[in-house]
């Protein structure tokens, strides 16, 4: 027995110690990767740059009074369409006290005047009526009595004027009534009634009553960074998409581009704009955030690979053939020549073939069992 039991603990040993060989064996035998192999295709190329901005009205206009006051009516709101002259808001005016009480004066002089003349024409009327004055002294007497007439009429017109802001003669030409300038859209409405408001002057803006724009007459402003400006050039086609229209792109035609640049977190930004080509029916709401794809190079129908595959040397690019089969990769080093990018695709110009297979991301030896196991 104890024969039997030396003998099946020397074959224990042994196979312990084969199989420790055997998996030592295992571990240190070199597994075979596997890459994805892909193939060069043909497809266009559109190397861009974007340029990020917002689209607004190519003109805004506010609508300011010509009088100061107080708002009495307010006659649109934002989003209204109103067309050149149409009445915005009618304005109460306050008058200056010292200012009212200097035409009050000036009415009652002019008043007392033209009655002293009207008196003195009627007396020269009868007596040029008798033959008894000449004509020069009634003449006289006259014009005396329209001069005095006039001057009243100013004072009391300046009077309303002061008061009410128009003349009962002319009640439609009023600067209480503010109208607007353009054709266009209310974008905004700042005041309320009851505000008070300012005039427009030489040294005040004055208080603005509307903000009105052509909305049909929409432009792109955006910025682009030194290293793209010298790229672009008035007159280039660009594709504009904006955030809060995700389904729709809209054209536009680049048309400026600033002289100076201005520095911007450390980098230096032109501005640029662009005319965007509406269709009929589009409307775009002002200030909607933009990007717009600028086409610096487009080639049709090049033979391209994706850039990821491509590998650098020194100043040279190659990527990496399979020359054998997908079971037995061989993969051998060529050199190619590289063209137009668009930063996903890049065209080759020389140095493959379409059949040609080109390495690519190295694949899970899992997936490429699983895929065995399947065709198997």
């Amino acid at each position: 027995m104890k024969k039997v039991f030396r003998i099946l603990g020397v074959v224990v040993l042994v196979a312990i110690f084969g199989g420790t060989l055997f998996f030592l064996y295992n571990k240190s035998k070199k597994k075979t990767d596997f890459f994805e192999n892909k193939k060069p295709f043909y497809s266009d190329v559109v190397m861009k740059t974007v340029a990020t901005g917002s689209v607004v009205p190519r003109f805004e206009i506010e609508i300011v009074p010509q009088v100061s006051g107080i708002i009495d009516e307010l006659y649109v709101v934002a989003g209204d369409k109103i067309t050149k002259g149409q009445v915005v808001a009618r304005i109460k005016i306050i008058p200056d006290m010292v200012t009212l009480n200097s035409a009050e004066t000036r009415v009652n002089r002019a008043k007392i005047n033209f009655e002293d003349a009207q008196i003195d024409y009627d007396r020269q009327q009868k007596l040029f009526d008798k033959e008894v004055i000449s004509y020069e002294e009634f003449k006289s007497a006259k014009v005396a009595y329209d001069s005095s007439k006039e001057e009243l009429t100013a004072a009391e017109n300046n009077l309303e004027l002061i008061k009410n802001g128009v003349t009962k003669k002319a009640e439609t030409a009023t600067n209480t009534l503010v109208r607007s300038t353009i054709n266009g859209m209310v974008l905004d409405v700042p005041v309320e009634e009851g505000n008070s408001v300012i005039q427009a002057n030489t040294f005040n803006a004055g208080t603005t009553i509307a903000s009105v724009a052509d909305m049909g007459d929409m432009i792109f402003e955006g910025n682009v960074d030194e290293t793209e400006v010298g790229k672009i050039r008035e007159g280039m086609p660009i594709e504009m998409e904006i955030g809060a229209i995700d389904e729709e792109k809209f054209a536009a035609v680049l048309e400026y581009i600033s002289p100076k640049g201005v520095e911007e977190n450390g980098a230096i930004q032109f501005e640029i704009k662009a005319n965007v080509k509406l269709k009929e029916g589009q409307f775009i709401r002002a200030g909607y955030s933009a990007n717009a794809n600028i086409v610096l190079e487009r080639k049709e129908n090049v033979m391209v690979i994706p850039e990821g595959l491509l590998q650098f040397e020194n100043d040279s690019s190659f990527v990496e053939v399979n020359t054998g089969t997908n079971e037995e990769p061989n993969y051998e080093k060529r050199f190619v020549h590289t063209g137009l990018s668009d930063g996903i695709n890049i065209e080759i110009t020389e140095g493959l073939k379409v059949e040609d297979s080109v390495k690519g991301e190295k694949i899970d030896p899992k997936k490429v069992q699983e895929a065995q196991a399947n065709n198997g």
